[in-house]
Protein backbone atom coordinates (compact mmCIF):
# COMPACT_ATOMS: atom_id res chain seq x y z
CA UNK A 1 0.00 0.00 0.00
CA UNK A 2 2.79 2.40 0.96
CA UNK A 3 4.76 1.87 -2.26
CA UNK A 4 1.64 1.99 -4.42
CA UNK A 5 0.63 5.30 -2.85
CA UNK A 6 4.09 6.84 -3.32
CA UNK A 7 5.05 5.07 -6.56
CA UNK A 8 5.18 8.23 -8.71
CA UNK A 9 7.21 10.17 -6.16
CA UNK A 10 9.73 7.35 -5.62
CA UNK A 11 10.06 6.86 -9.38
CA UNK A 12 10.89 10.57 -9.73
CA UNK A 13 13.42 10.32 -6.89
CA UNK A 14 15.13 7.44 -8.68
CA UNK A 15 15.24 9.32 -12.01
CA UNK A 16 16.61 12.35 -10.19
CA UNK A 17 19.21 10.16 -8.46
CA UNK A 18 20.65 8.61 -11.61
CA UNK A 19 20.89 11.97 -13.42
CA UNK A 20 22.00 14.31 -10.61
CA UNK A 21 25.59 15.20 -11.43
CA UNK A 22 27.83 17.84 -9.93
CA UNK A 23 27.49 17.62 -6.18
CA UNK A 24 25.31 19.98 -4.09
CA UNK A 25 25.93 22.82 -6.56
CA UNK A 26 24.13 21.04 -9.37
CA UNK A 27 21.68 19.06 -7.22
CA UNK A 28 19.74 22.09 -5.97
CA UNK A 29 18.91 23.27 -9.49
CA UNK A 30 17.68 19.82 -10.45
CA UNK A 31 15.55 19.61 -7.30
CA UNK A 32 14.01 22.96 -8.18
CA UNK A 33 13.20 21.79 -11.68
CA UNK A 34 11.93 18.35 -10.61
CA UNK A 35 10.23 18.64 -7.22
CA UNK A 36 9.10 22.29 -7.38
CA UNK A 37 8.38 23.17 -11.01
CA UNK A 38 7.33 19.74 -12.27
CA UNK A 39 5.80 17.85 -9.34
CA UNK A 40 4.82 20.66 -6.93
CA UNK A 41 5.91 18.58 -3.92
CA UNK A 42 6.99 21.78 -2.21
CA UNK A 43 7.22 25.48 -2.98
CA UNK A 44 10.30 27.32 -4.17
CA UNK A 45 10.43 29.23 -0.88
CA UNK A 46 10.37 25.96 1.08
CA UNK A 47 13.16 24.45 -1.02
CA UNK A 48 15.38 27.50 -0.45
CA UNK A 49 14.56 27.47 3.26
CA UNK A 50 15.30 23.74 3.62
CA UNK A 51 18.55 24.13 1.71
CA UNK A 52 19.53 26.91 4.10
CA UNK A 53 18.71 24.68 7.07
CA UNK A 54 20.89 21.86 5.67
CA UNK A 55 23.82 24.27 5.31
CA UNK A 56 23.70 24.74 9.09
CA UNK A 57 24.26 21.03 9.74
CA UNK A 58 27.38 18.92 9.25
CA UNK A 59 27.13 16.08 6.78
CA UNK A 60 25.90 15.51 3.24
CA UNK A 61 23.69 18.51 2.48
CA UNK A 62 22.10 17.12 -0.71
CA UNK A 63 21.29 13.88 1.11
CA UNK A 64 19.70 15.79 3.96
CA UNK A 65 17.71 17.98 1.56
CA UNK A 66 16.26 15.11 -0.48
CA UNK A 67 15.42 13.32 2.80
CA UNK A 68 13.51 16.40 3.99
CA UNK A 69 11.52 16.45 0.74
CA UNK A 70 10.57 12.82 1.38
CA UNK A 71 9.68 13.68 5.00
CA UNK A 72 7.46 16.56 3.91
CA UNK A 73 5.78 14.38 1.29
CA UNK A 74 5.03 11.35 3.45
CA UNK A 75 6.64 11.36 6.88
CA UNK A 76 9.56 9.51 8.42
CA UNK A 77 9.27 6.20 6.56
CA UNK A 78 9.07 7.84 3.12
CA UNK A 79 12.04 9.99 4.11
CA UNK A 80 14.11 6.88 4.91
CA UNK A 81 13.12 5.16 1.64
CA UNK A 82 13.97 8.36 -0.28
CA UNK A 83 17.33 8.49 1.50
CA UNK A 84 18.13 4.88 0.53
CA UNK A 85 17.11 5.37 -3.12
CA UNK A 86 19.34 8.44 -3.23
CA UNK A 87 22.52 6.94 -1.76
CA UNK A 88 22.50 3.33 -3.01
CA UNK A 89 23.19 3.75 -6.78
CA UNK A 90 26.24 5.96 -6.22
CA UNK A 91 27.56 3.79 -3.37
CA UNK A 92 27.20 0.66 -5.52
CA UNK A 93 29.02 2.36 -8.42
CA UNK A 94 31.86 3.52 -6.16
CA UNK A 95 32.12 0.02 -4.65
CA UNK A 96 32.53 -1.42 -8.16
CA UNK A 97 35.14 1.22 -8.96
CA UNK A 98 37.11 0.29 -5.84
CA UNK A 99 37.38 -3.29 -7.15
CA UNK A 100 38.23 -2.07 -10.65
CA UNK A 101 41.00 0.23 -9.39
CA UNK A 102 42.56 -2.42 -7.15
CA UNK A 103 42.49 -4.90 -10.04
CA UNK A 104 43.96 -2.43 -12.58
CA UNK A 105 46.38 -0.47 -10.43
CA UNK A 106 48.32 1.03 -13.32
CA UNK A 107 45.29 1.94 -15.43
CA UNK A 108 43.20 5.10 -15.17
CA UNK A 109 39.51 4.90 -16.19
CA UNK A 110 38.51 7.18 -19.06
CA UNK A 111 35.45 9.34 -18.45
CA UNK A 112 35.31 11.58 -21.55
CA UNK A 113 31.56 11.15 -21.73
CA UNK A 114 31.34 13.39 -18.64
CA UNK A 115 33.50 16.23 -19.98
CA UNK A 116 30.57 18.61 -20.53
CA UNK A 117 28.88 17.88 -17.21
CA UNK A 118 30.55 20.82 -15.44
CA UNK A 119 29.27 23.42 -17.96
CA UNK A 120 25.80 21.88 -17.54
CA UNK A 121 26.11 22.20 -13.75
CA UNK A 122 27.01 25.88 -14.18
CA UNK A 123 23.83 26.33 -16.22
CA UNK A 124 21.81 24.74 -13.41
CA UNK A 125 23.54 26.97 -10.87
CA UNK A 126 22.78 30.12 -12.86
CA UNK A 127 19.14 29.06 -13.09
CA UNK A 128 18.91 28.34 -9.35
CA UNK A 129 20.79 31.51 -8.40
CA UNK A 130 18.45 33.69 -10.45
CA UNK A 131 15.37 32.10 -8.91
CA UNK A 132 16.80 32.34 -5.40
CA UNK A 133 17.81 35.97 -6.03
CA UNK A 134 14.24 36.91 -6.94
CA UNK A 135 12.88 35.27 -3.80
CA UNK A 136 15.55 36.19 -1.25
CA UNK A 137 17.00 39.58 -2.25
CA UNK A 138 14.10 41.89 -1.45
CA UNK A 139 15.74 44.96 0.09
CA UNK A 140 19.02 46.82 0.50
CA UNK A 141 20.30 44.84 3.51
CA UNK A 142 19.76 41.46 1.84
CA UNK A 143 21.56 42.74 -1.27
CA UNK A 144 24.53 43.90 0.85
CA UNK A 145 24.64 40.54 2.67
CA UNK A 146 24.62 38.69 -0.66
CA UNK A 147 27.48 40.81 -2.07
CA UNK A 148 29.51 40.51 1.14
CA UNK A 149 29.05 36.73 1.22
CA UNK A 150 29.95 36.46 -2.45
CA UNK A 151 33.15 38.49 -1.99
CA UNK A 152 34.34 36.50 1.04
CA UNK A 153 33.65 33.16 -0.61
CA UNK A 154 35.62 34.19 -3.69
CA UNK A 155 38.77 34.63 -1.58
CA UNK A 156 38.20 31.88 1.01
CA UNK A 157 36.21 29.33 -1.00
CA UNK A 158 37.95 26.18 0.29
CA UNK A 159 38.14 27.08 3.98
CA UNK A 160 35.39 24.98 5.64
CA UNK A 161 34.59 27.30 8.57
CA UNK A 162 33.89 30.34 6.36
CA UNK A 163 30.37 29.25 5.34
CA UNK A 164 29.06 28.51 8.88
CA UNK A 165 30.55 31.83 10.07
CA UNK A 166 28.88 33.73 7.22
CA UNK A 167 25.54 32.06 7.95
CA UNK A 168 25.64 33.04 11.63
CA UNK A 169 26.74 36.62 10.83
CA UNK A 170 24.01 37.02 8.21
CA UNK A 171 21.37 35.75 10.62
CA UNK A 172 22.47 38.21 13.28
CA UNK A 173 22.59 41.17 10.89
CA UNK A 174 18.93 40.96 9.85
CA UNK A 175 17.83 40.90 13.49
CA UNK A 176 18.59 44.60 13.88
CA UNK A 177 15.33 45.31 12.06
CA UNK A 178 12.07 45.31 14.01
CA UNK A 179 9.73 45.51 11.01
CA UNK A 180 9.21 41.89 10.00
CA UNK A 181 7.23 39.29 11.96
CA UNK A 182 6.33 35.65 11.21
CA UNK A 183 2.77 34.93 10.16
CA UNK A 184 0.69 33.17 12.81
CA UNK A 185 -0.04 29.52 12.03
CA UNK A 186 -2.44 26.93 13.37
CA UNK A 187 -0.24 23.98 12.41
CA UNK A 188 0.68 21.56 15.18
CA UNK A 189 4.38 21.65 16.10
CA UNK A 190 6.29 18.63 14.71
CA UNK A 191 7.28 15.87 17.11
CA UNK A 192 10.92 16.08 18.17
CA UNK A 193 12.48 12.61 18.04
CA UNK A 194 15.09 12.60 20.79
CA UNK A 195 16.09 9.03 19.95
CA UNK A 196 17.93 10.28 16.85
CA UNK A 197 20.29 12.63 18.69
CA UNK A 198 20.97 10.11 21.46
CA UNK A 199 21.73 7.45 18.85
CA UNK A 200 24.04 9.88 17.03
CA UNK A 201 25.99 10.64 20.22
CA UNK A 202 26.04 6.98 21.29
CA UNK A 203 27.42 5.82 17.92
CA UNK A 204 30.03 8.60 17.91
CA UNK A 205 31.22 7.63 21.40
CA UNK A 206 31.04 3.88 20.84
CA UNK A 207 32.83 4.08 17.48
CA UNK A 208 35.72 5.98 19.05
CA UNK A 209 35.96 3.58 22.01
CA UNK A 210 35.90 0.41 19.88
CA UNK A 211 38.33 1.82 17.31
CA UNK A 212 40.82 2.77 20.01
CA UNK A 213 40.39 -0.59 21.79
CA UNK A 214 40.93 -2.42 18.50
CA UNK A 215 44.12 -0.43 17.91
CA UNK A 216 45.58 -0.90 21.38
CA UNK A 217 44.75 -4.59 21.65
CA UNK A 218 45.45 -5.29 17.95
CA UNK A 219 42.16 -7.08 17.29
CA UNK A 220 42.09 -9.41 14.31
CA UNK A 221 39.42 -7.30 12.56
CA UNK A 222 40.65 -3.97 13.90
CA UNK A 223 40.52 -2.27 10.47
CA UNK A 224 36.75 -2.65 10.29
CA UNK A 225 36.35 -0.74 13.56
CA UNK A 226 38.91 1.86 12.45
CA UNK A 227 37.10 2.39 9.13
CA UNK A 228 33.70 2.81 10.81
CA UNK A 229 35.10 5.34 13.28
CA UNK A 230 36.97 7.29 10.59
CA UNK A 231 33.98 7.68 8.29
CA UNK A 232 31.41 8.25 11.01
CA UNK A 233 33.66 11.03 12.28
CA UNK A 234 34.00 12.50 8.78
CA UNK A 235 30.22 12.46 8.33
CA UNK A 236 29.71 14.09 11.72
CA UNK A 237 32.21 16.93 11.33
CA UNK A 238 32.22 17.91 7.65
CA UNK A 239 30.78 21.34 6.88
CA UNK A 240 30.78 22.65 3.32
CA UNK A 241 29.85 19.52 1.36
CA UNK A 242 31.76 16.67 -0.20
CA UNK A 243 34.70 18.78 -1.38
CA UNK A 244 35.87 19.05 2.23
CA UNK A 245 36.24 15.26 2.37
CA UNK A 246 39.31 15.24 0.13
CA UNK A 247 41.70 17.13 2.45
CA UNK A 248 40.40 15.17 5.45
CA UNK A 249 41.07 11.85 3.75
CA UNK A 250 44.46 12.94 2.43
CA UNK A 251 45.41 13.75 6.01
CA UNK A 252 43.97 10.52 7.45
CA UNK A 253 45.20 8.01 4.88
CA UNK A 254 48.23 9.62 3.20
CA UNK A 255 49.89 12.17 5.52
CA UNK A 256 49.37 10.49 8.91
CA UNK A 257 50.66 7.03 7.83
CA UNK A 258 53.90 8.73 6.69
CA UNK A 259 54.46 10.35 10.08
CA UNK A 260 57.13 8.41 12.02
CA UNK A 261 55.69 9.27 15.44
CA UNK A 262 52.22 8.08 14.43
CA UNK A 263 53.59 4.87 12.90
CA UNK A 264 55.41 4.04 16.17
CA UNK A 265 52.21 4.61 18.15
CA UNK A 266 49.98 2.87 15.61
CA UNK A 267 52.01 0.41 13.47
CA UNK A 268 48.86 -1.02 11.84
CA UNK A 269 47.52 2.35 10.64
CA UNK A 270 45.58 2.20 7.38
CA UNK A 271 47.52 3.65 4.45
CA UNK A 272 46.07 4.34 0.98
CA UNK A 273 48.01 5.18 -2.15
CA UNK A 274 47.59 8.88 -2.99
CA UNK A 275 47.07 8.29 -6.71
CA UNK A 276 44.29 5.77 -6.02
CA UNK A 277 42.68 8.19 -3.58
CA UNK A 278 42.72 11.04 -6.13
CA UNK A 279 41.50 8.79 -8.94
CA UNK A 280 38.46 7.88 -6.87
CA UNK A 281 37.74 11.52 -6.14
CA UNK A 282 37.79 12.27 -9.85
CA UNK A 283 35.39 9.40 -10.51
CA UNK A 284 32.87 10.43 -7.83
CA UNK A 285 32.70 13.93 -9.32
CA UNK A 286 31.74 12.39 -12.66
CA UNK A 287 28.92 10.08 -11.56
CA UNK A 288 25.39 10.99 -10.44
CA UNK A 289 24.42 11.02 -6.79
CA UNK A 290 25.99 12.20 -3.52
CA UNK A 291 29.71 13.02 -3.37
CA UNK A 292 29.78 11.29 0.04
CA UNK A 293 29.49 7.97 -1.83
CA UNK A 294 33.25 8.44 -2.20
CA UNK A 295 33.39 6.73 1.22
CA UNK A 296 32.34 3.39 -0.29
CA UNK A 297 35.33 3.54 -2.63
CA UNK A 298 37.71 4.52 0.15
CA UNK A 299 36.45 1.82 2.50
CA UNK A 300 37.25 -0.76 -0.18
CA UNK A 301 40.76 0.61 -0.65
CA UNK A 302 41.32 0.58 3.12
CA UNK A 303 40.75 -3.20 3.26
CA UNK A 304 41.99 -4.23 -0.18
CA UNK A 305 44.92 -6.18 1.27
CA UNK A 306 42.59 -8.37 3.37
CA UNK A 307 40.83 -10.13 0.50
CA UNK A 308 37.75 -9.50 -1.62
CA UNK A 309 35.20 -10.25 1.10
CA UNK A 310 36.83 -7.82 3.52
CA UNK A 311 37.14 -5.24 0.74
CA UNK A 312 33.39 -5.47 0.08
CA UNK A 313 32.72 -5.23 3.81
CA UNK A 314 34.91 -2.10 3.95
CA UNK A 315 32.84 -0.51 1.15
CA UNK A 316 29.58 -1.25 3.02
CA UNK A 317 30.85 -0.15 6.45
CA UNK A 318 32.40 3.13 5.19
CA UNK A 319 29.36 4.02 3.06
CA UNK A 320 26.99 3.34 5.95
CA UNK A 321 29.11 5.18 8.50
CA UNK A 322 29.48 8.41 6.54
CA UNK A 323 25.76 8.79 5.77
CA UNK A 324 24.40 7.80 9.19
CA UNK A 325 25.16 11.16 10.88
CA UNK A 326 23.44 13.07 8.06
CA UNK A 327 20.12 11.26 8.38
CA UNK A 328 20.18 11.14 12.20
CA UNK A 329 20.95 14.84 12.53
CA UNK A 330 18.40 16.01 9.98
CA UNK A 331 15.63 13.87 11.47
CA UNK A 332 16.35 15.35 14.90
CA UNK A 333 16.96 19.00 14.06
CA UNK A 334 14.35 19.49 11.31
CA UNK A 335 11.33 19.39 13.68
CA UNK A 336 13.21 21.77 16.00
CA UNK A 337 13.84 24.07 13.03
CA UNK A 338 10.13 23.98 12.16
CA UNK A 339 9.35 25.08 15.71
CA UNK A 340 11.95 27.79 16.28
CA UNK A 341 11.52 29.51 12.91
CA UNK A 342 8.10 30.69 14.16
CA UNK A 343 9.88 32.92 16.67
CA UNK A 344 10.66 36.40 15.45
CA UNK A 345 14.44 36.21 16.07
CA UNK A 346 14.79 33.10 13.91
CA UNK A 347 12.30 34.36 11.34
CA UNK A 348 14.39 37.49 10.80
CA UNK A 349 17.61 35.48 10.84
CA UNK A 350 16.30 33.34 8.00
CA UNK A 351 16.08 36.39 5.75
CA UNK A 352 19.81 37.11 6.14
CA UNK A 353 20.78 33.44 5.87
CA UNK A 354 18.85 33.04 2.60
CA UNK A 355 20.60 36.14 1.22
CA UNK A 356 24.09 34.84 2.02
CA UNK A 357 23.22 31.48 0.43
CA UNK A 358 22.52 33.34 -2.83
CA UNK A 359 26.02 34.83 -2.53
CA UNK A 360 27.40 31.32 -1.99
CA UNK A 361 25.64 30.09 -5.15
CA UNK A 362 27.07 32.94 -7.22
CA UNK A 363 30.58 32.39 -5.81
CA UNK A 364 30.33 28.66 -6.58
CA UNK A 365 29.24 29.47 -10.12
CA UNK A 366 32.24 31.76 -10.66
CA UNK A 367 34.59 29.20 -9.10
CA UNK A 368 33.38 26.50 -11.50
CA UNK A 369 33.59 28.85 -14.50
CA UNK A 370 37.22 29.60 -13.63
CA UNK A 371 37.98 25.87 -13.83
CA UNK A 372 36.90 25.77 -17.48
CA UNK A 373 39.01 26.82 -20.47
CA UNK A 374 36.43 29.17 -21.96
CA UNK A 375 39.04 31.84 -22.77
CA UNK A 376 41.09 29.60 -25.07
CA UNK A 377 38.74 30.07 -28.06
CA UNK A 378 38.96 26.37 -28.89
CA UNK A 379 36.19 24.05 -30.09
CA UNK A 380 35.84 22.71 -26.55
CA UNK A 381 35.49 26.19 -25.06
CA UNK A 382 32.75 27.11 -27.55
CA UNK A 383 30.89 23.91 -26.68
CA UNK A 384 31.26 24.68 -22.96
CA UNK A 385 29.85 28.19 -23.35
CA UNK A 386 27.05 26.83 -25.55
CA UNK A 387 26.08 24.18 -22.99
CA UNK A 388 26.07 26.72 -20.14
CA UNK A 389 23.75 29.04 -22.05
CA UNK A 390 21.60 26.24 -23.48
CA UNK A 391 21.09 24.65 -20.05
CA UNK A 392 20.13 27.99 -18.52
CA UNK A 393 17.69 28.84 -21.33
CA UNK A 394 16.11 25.38 -21.40
CA UNK A 395 15.53 25.46 -17.65
CA UNK A 396 14.04 28.95 -17.75
CA UNK A 397 11.90 28.86 -20.87
CA UNK A 398 10.93 25.23 -21.49
CA UNK A 399 9.35 22.35 -19.59
CA UNK A 400 12.09 19.90 -20.58
CA UNK A 401 12.83 17.65 -17.59
CA UNK A 402 16.22 17.94 -15.90
CA UNK A 403 17.22 14.30 -16.71
CA UNK A 404 16.77 15.02 -20.43
CA UNK A 405 19.16 17.97 -20.19
CA UNK A 406 21.70 15.72 -18.44
CA UNK A 407 21.39 13.08 -21.16
CA UNK A 408 21.94 15.72 -23.87
CA UNK A 409 25.15 16.85 -22.11
CA UNK A 410 26.37 13.25 -21.86
CA UNK A 411 25.59 12.75 -25.56
CA UNK A 412 27.68 15.80 -26.47
CA UNK A 413 30.56 14.44 -24.39
CA UNK A 414 30.34 11.09 -26.14
CA UNK A 415 30.09 12.51 -29.67
CA UNK A 416 32.43 15.49 -29.37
Amino acid sequence: MFFKKNKDFLKEVFLYTITSFGGPQGHLGMMLKTFVNKRKDLTEEELIEYNTFCQLLPGASSTQLISIIGYKKGGVFLSIVTFLIWILPACILMTLFSFYITSHINKQPTINIFKYIQPMIIGFLLFTSLRAYKKSITNKITFIIMVFGFALLIFFFKIPWVLPTLIVAAGLSTNFSNKRFPKPTSEKPPIIRWTNIWLFVLLFTLAGFLSESARKENWENRKIFNVFENFYRFGSLVFGGGDVLLPMMLDQYVARPDNIKIIKKNPGIIKIDKSQLLTGYGIVKAIPGPVFSYASYMGGLALQEDGRKKQLLGCIVAGTAIFLPSILLVMFFFPIWQNIKKYVVFFRALEGINAVIVGVMLATTLFLINQLNITTFSTTSFFEIGIILSTFLLLNFTKIAAPIIVLISLLFGWVF
